[in-house]
C-alpha cells in the first residue's frame, strides 16, 4: 500500500506523474515521479531512466511502447484554486459556490471593508492591495483559475495585463462586449499578442441568460467547471478512491481499472478508475455496459490469479453494436490487482 500512501500524501501544486508498465516484461512495475524527483519505485522494473526520457511533451496521460513494453504515462491533477479579483457582489455568491465545490478562493480588493466582506463569506485568503501589487506576488500555474470582477474597466484591464502572462488554468473576465473590446484593444496596442488576448473568456460566464449577482456566479462557476474537467488525459486518482482502498475496515482484496488509451468514441476519458472488490462490488464506473460487466469478470479472474492484464474492448463492429455498445470507439483497460 506504500504506493496508494504516498499518492495521499503527495504535494499537488507539483508536477506528479505516475509511469506503470501495462504489457511486457515487468508488467505492473511503476514509478512515481514529483518535479522530475522519483519518489516511488515498485516493482521489477530497472530501466527507469530509459524509459523516463519518453515522457510526453503535450503531458497528456496516454500509452506508448517503449520497445518490447507497453507504458502507461499518467499526468495526476494539480490542486485547483481559483483567484477572484474584485470583492463585489458576485464575488461573494462565487465565494460561497467555491465552498461548495471544495475549491480554494482567494479574493483580491484594495478596499478594506470589501476584504472584510470576503473573509465573512468564507474566502480562504484575502488581500487588501492595489490589484497591481496583490497580482505580482501571485505566481499562477496550470491550477489557477481567475475570475477578474472589479468595478471598473480599468482596474480589470491593470488586472488582466498581469494575469495575462502567468500561467493559468482559465482567465475570465466581466464586462459588456464594448467595455471588454476597450479592453482587449488597449492591451494589445500594448504588445500583448491578439491570439493570447483571444484565450481570455470574456465576457465572462456560460451564456445562460444571467442578470444577478447570484446568477452570473452560477454562470461563471459552470464554466470554470466546464473548463477543468475538460482537461482531458489527467489522472483519476481521486481522494475518495485512495481512501477506499486504504480504508482498514475493507480489507477485501481489491483490483484498480484503468481506462490507459481510447481510438474513437467511449463513455469515458483516458484515466478513468474502477475498484473491483473480491466480493464482486464495484467503486466507480468506466462508462456501465456490458464492457464494464465483462470487465468486472476479468478483475476477478486477475485476483484470483494474482497478475495483471492488458484488455483490448472494440466497439466498431455488428458484434458490439448488438451488445449495446454504441460508442464506436476502441479503449484498452488495465486490470492490476491492489498490492
Amino acid at each position: 500500500m506504500d504506493f496508494y500512501n504516498l499518492l495521499k500524501q503527495i504535494d499537488k501544486n507539483k508536477e506528479n506523474l505516475v509511469i506503470t508498465i501495462i504489457s511486457g516484461e515487468n508488467t505492473g512495475s511503476k514509478v512515481i515521479l514529483s518535479d522530475g524527483e522519483i519518489l516511488y519505485k515498485g516493482g521489477n522494473e530497472n530501466d527507469w531512466d530509459e524509459i523516463i526520457k519518453y515522457t510526453p511533451e503535450n503531458k497528456k496521460s496516454q500509452a506508448l511502447t517503449i520497445n518490447d513494453k507497453k507504458v502507461y504515462f499518467e499526468f495526476l491533477r494539480q490542486s485547483y484554486k481559483l483567484i477572484v479579483c474584485g470583492a463585489g457582489h458576485i464575488s461573494m455568491a462565487v465565494i460561497k459556490m467555491c465552498k461548495l465545490l471544495d475549491l480554494p478562493v482567494t479574493v483580491i480588493d484594495d478596499r478594506l471593508t470589501f476584504t472584510n466582506n470576503a473573509l465573512a463569506a468564507g474566502a480562504d485568503e484575502v488581500i487588501c492591495q492595489p490589484f497591481e501589487q496583490a497580482l505580482d506576488g501571485i505566481k499562477g500555474d496550470s491550477g489557477t483559475f481567475f475570475v477578474i470582477v472589479t468595478r471598473g474597466h480599468r482596474y480589470d484591464q491593470e488586472c488582466l495585463e498581469k494575469i495575462i502572462h502567468k500561467e493559468n488554468a482559465y482567465i475570465g473576465m466581466i464586462g459588456s462586449r464594448l467595455r471588454v473590446k476597450k479592453v482587449l484593444d488597449s492591451l494589445e496596442e500594448k504588445g500583448i499578442p491578439r491570439e493570447k488576448l483571444d484565450k481570455v473568456y470574456t465576457p465572462i460566464g456560460l451564456k445562460i441568460g444571467a442578470e444577478t449577482p447570484a446568477e452570473i456566479a452560477v454562470s461563471i462557476m459552470a464554466e470554470i467547471i466546464e473548463v477543468k474537467n475538460k482537461k482531458a488525459g489527467f489522472g483519476a486518482y481521486s481522494n475518495e478512491l485512495i481512501n477506499y482502498i486504504l480504508n482498514e475496515e475493507n480489507d477485501i482484496p481489491k483490483a484498480l481499472v484503468t481506462i490507459v488509451s481510447r481510438k474513437g468514441s467511449s463513455p469515458r476519458d483516458v484515466g478513468t478508475k474502477m475498484i473491483v472488490s473480491k466480493d464482486g462490488t464495484m467503486k466507480g464506473t468506466i462508462g456501465g455496459g456490458c464492457v464494464e460487466a465483462d470487465i468486472r469478470q476479468t478483475a476477478l479472474s486477475c485476483l484470483d490469479n494474482r497478475e495483471c492484464r492488458l484488455v483490448k474492448v472494440d466497439m466498431t463492429g455488428q458484434e458490439a453494436e448488438d451488445d449495446g455498445m454504441v460508442c464506436g470507439g476502441i479503449i484498452e483497460i488495465f486490470v492490476e490487482p491492489v498490492i
